[in-house]
């Protein structure tokens, strides 16, 4: 975009700013709805819809993430080699990581 105010990585930034805020306007609206992961996940309208939401919101992110890799701002090996450090930090403050799920991670 010739016409954009905006230089590349201010357009990178400024953009993934953004999604990253809907996706975490998203995640509360999650919060609100719903009070554990198996009640998002129920086969109902309003779980499905939130669903959809979520992950467009996600995927939103995700192509920001893939962009900025793109042009050449991180690699995907230093971004799983960071999955990898968070998983561990995770293992011990939270009980989100199980060890048979460890495979489908990072």
């Amino acid at each position: 975009m010739e016409n954009s105010p905006l230089n590349r990585l201010q357009q990178l930034m400024t953009i993934t700013m953004e999604e990253c805020g809907e996706l975490t306007q998203q995640c509360s609206k999650t919060m609100r709805k719903f009070d554990t992961v198996e009640a998002a996940l129920e086969d109902n309208e309003r779980a499905v819809v939130n669903r959809i939401k979520l992950v467009e919101e996600a995927g939103d992110v995700l192509c920001m993430i893939e962009l900025m890799v793109a042009h050449g701002l991180m690699t995907h090996d230093e971004l799983s080699n960071r999955v990898a450090v968070k998983l561990e930090k995770l293992k011990t403050w939270s009980d989100l990581i199980a060890e048979d799920s460890m495979e489908n991670l990072g």
